[in-house]
């Protein structure tokens, strides 16, 4: 073969190899996704919060918080193992709480006249 051919071929067989790896190889779900993916199978739903039963605000807020799910929500929180909030607490602190966080609101400057 000639050295061109011999790359091509080198660089195919090294894309067929990373391409074809198993697919649990390296897609295991964090301990975060899990709370999601538990969420998203007790039934609530992303942007669905109006209706009690949101993905964030109702489920995984709740679960990470270690508190109860908001009054109006009526789907009990599906079971979620404490190693899980755990691991998920460490890997992202704050997983969960919404853009920039939850944060107290910052007080009004008043107009000075």
């Amino acid at each position: 073969m000639r050295p061109s051919a011999v790359s091509s071929w080198m660089a195919g067989a090294l894309l067929a190899a990373l391409v074809g790896q198993p697919a649990s190889a390296g897609t295991q779900a964090g301990p975060c996704e899990q709370i999601v993916e538990a969420c998203r199978a007790a039934g609530f739903v992303a942007g669905e919060a109006k209706e009690g039963f949101g993905l964030w605000r109702d489920c995984v807020r709740p679960i990470v918080r270690g508190a109860a799910p908001p009054a109006k929500t009526d789907k009990p929180l599906p079971p979620v193992p404490a190693d899980t909030i755990s691991a998920c607490k460490a890997k992202r602190p704050n997983f969960g709480e919404g853009r920039g966080g939850d944060r107290a609101p910052q007080p009004q400057p008043q107009p000075q006249g």
